[in-house]
């Protein structure tokens, strides 16, 4: 499963920056990323999210993107996130989580944000200082428990 999540999202790549985009090889955002390789590996969306500004995480002051997460997902502590797992990001100190990405391998992302393409990028300083979460797919989850037990 983790193999066919990293697969799905790297089909992604080169896919241009569309805000609330999510349509492989058209455009996408972050969360369009993500709810495209949702479709692709597990099936439908669970829920689809209502429209939102590019500023919607200042000017509502909401953990909008991590509640909906710990909805759909399993939260797992951000350094056991290995390759398949997503991380959700704050993109200023004290300010909600609105930018999220897939692990793709050991300190490796795919993303999608503002002026790029879907990229595989290095998960660098930069980016790790902002991790505020990190995430299992349901079936991912599932079997991490089976394998621990």
């Amino acid at each position: 499963m983790r193999e066919d999540i990293v697969k799905a999202a790297r089909g992604w790549i080169g896919t241009p920056y569309r805000h609330q985009a999510s349509r492989k090889g058209v455009g996408t955002d972050c969360l369009g990323l993500l709810r495209g390789v949702w479709r692709e590996v597990i099936g439908p969306e669970p829920e689809h999210p209502p429209p939102y500004s590019p500023d919607w995480a200042e000017a509502l002051g909401q953990e909008t993107l991590l509640e909906t997460a710990q909805r759909h997902m399993v939260e797992i502590a951000p350094g056991q996130a290995v390759a398949g797992d997503v991380l959700l990001f704050r993109m200023g100190l004290g300010m909600p989580a609105k930018h999220c990405a897939i692990v793709s391998g050991p300190g490796r992302i795919i993303h999608a944000y503002w002026g790029r393409s879907v990229c595989e990028t290095r998960l660098v300083p930069w980016w790790q200082r902002r991790i505020a979460a990190a995430f299992a797919f349901p079936e991912t989850a599932a079997h991490r428990a089976d394998t621990a037990a």
